[in-house]
């Protein structure tokens, strides 16, 4: 008996009771059309009757380029390409690859906000990289040279957050190396990991505060009976949180003497047994140089403003973790799955972080990347 396929396609009718639900057999392909870049398929959703292309809700979605050039410009942004480049190249103007960055990058924090979930992760480690956003010296800035809080332009930062265990991207900022951009880069890795993990940092002073904002607990005092006012409650650090640094102490620019500080849980540190390190993710800032243009050093390839470098980012953060293999995640084959015929003899199973993570059983495509479809998060409502 023939059953219907399952095209894990998603109702995009927001008054369909099925809306954005995949997999629930209501689907089914009506019709082929033929495009520049092979035939497509409309769908229909059998409870609204509402048709929908194959393409809806990805960033292929009403673009008369080929999907190869689309693929291609948005590669070329992961390997250090920079956009008058791949405009002279593929016969293309600026802001049409700017458009295609928007989509892929609005994909990318889909694709990020649901598979970055509630990870169990014991440690991370974070880190700031400079960068210049339209020019070198912000319009109004600190007289150290930093951009102020309200500065779009100039010296911004990019602030990253790193499980180590798993090689993995947690979460990314842009902007001024304030104490703002340190709380939101926190508050983004509280949300993805599961409990409270141990935080590793370089020297620099607003992680702490920014770690305690998020987790603590409020100490009440009880009252002693005497005369006066009541003691006020302090704010705490959490039980469980662990905080150390790495310094650097250097002398004419070149590096003397790490020091290792632990500002918090140090029981909890020794216990666990943890190297205080944050070696992985300075090595993951370098690659982020060799891969985005703008982050070149003595480049002239800078970022107009700061949601387009925010976008590249963000983009790279989802290639990295689910399309990327990683050499140092890779398994070694099974003895009977070698192939033993041939020039070439695979020896190991590639990885990516997000399978380390156990996010994902196999490396996506690039393709799969920029076409990805998920139901809701059971939390948010359906209406988005």
């Amino acid at each position: 008996m023939r059953t219907a396929r399952d095209w894990g396609q998603p109702c995009p009718n927001p008054e369909c009771s099925h809306y954005n639900l995949m997999n629930r057999g209501n689907v089914s392909a009506i019709v082929t059309y033929l495009t520049q870049s092979g035939k497509r398929r409309i769908f229909r959703c059998g409870i609204c009757q509402r048709s929908f292309s194959e393409t809806r809700d990805t960033v292929f979605f009403d673009l008369r380029t080929k999907e190869e050039k689309v693929i291609l410009a948005l590669k070329m942004l992961l390997v250090r390409v920079d956009l008058s480049g791949i405009c002279f190249v593929l016969g293309v103007t600026q802001e049409t690859v700017l458009e295609w960055l928007k989509r892929a990058a609005k994909k990318a924090e889909e694709i990020n906000r649901h598979l970055l979930r509630e990870l169990p992760v014991t440690q991370v480690q974070l880190d700031e990289m400079w960068n210049f956003i339209e020019r070198k010296q912000a319009q109004q800035s600190a007289p150290d040279g930093e951009s102020l809080p309200q500065s779009e332009d100039g010296r911004q930062w990019i602030w990253m957050s790193f499980a180590p265990e798993f090689r993995l991207m947690l979460a990314v900022v842009v902007g001024p190396r304030t104490w703002h951009s340190a709380l939101t880069l926190i508050k983004m890795t509280a949300v993805i990991v599961l409990g409270v993990p141990c935080f590793f940092s370089d020297g620099f002073s607003c992680y702490l505060s920014a770690l305690m904002e998020v987790y603590h607990q409020i100490k009440e005092f009880a009252r002693t009976g005497k005369p006066g006012r009541p003691r006020k409650p302090v704010i705490e650090p959490h039980p469980e949180l662990v905080y150390a640094q790495v310094v650097k102490h250097k002398e004419r620019g070149r590096l003397k003497a790490l020091t290792q500080c632990v500002l918090c849980g140090a029981e909890r540190l020794k216990r666990l047994g943890l190297t205080i390190s944050t070696s992985l993710i300075e090595r993951v800032n370098l690659t982020l140089r060799q891969a985005l243009a703008p982050l070149v050093r003595k480049s002239w390839s800078f970022c107009k403003d700061r949601q387009q470098m925010s976008r590249r980012v963000v983009f790279f953060q989802a290639f990295y973790n689910f399309a990327r293999p990683h050499q140092g995640l890779r398994l070694p084959l099974p003895e009977e799955e070698q192939v033993r015929s041939g020039l070439i003899q695979p020896k190991w199973q590639p990885r990516t972080p997000g399978m380390a993570a156990g996010l994902t059983d196999h490396v996506w495509t690039f393709r799969e990347l920029l076409t990805a479809k998920f139901e809701p998060i059971p939390c948010q409502s359906t209406s988005g």
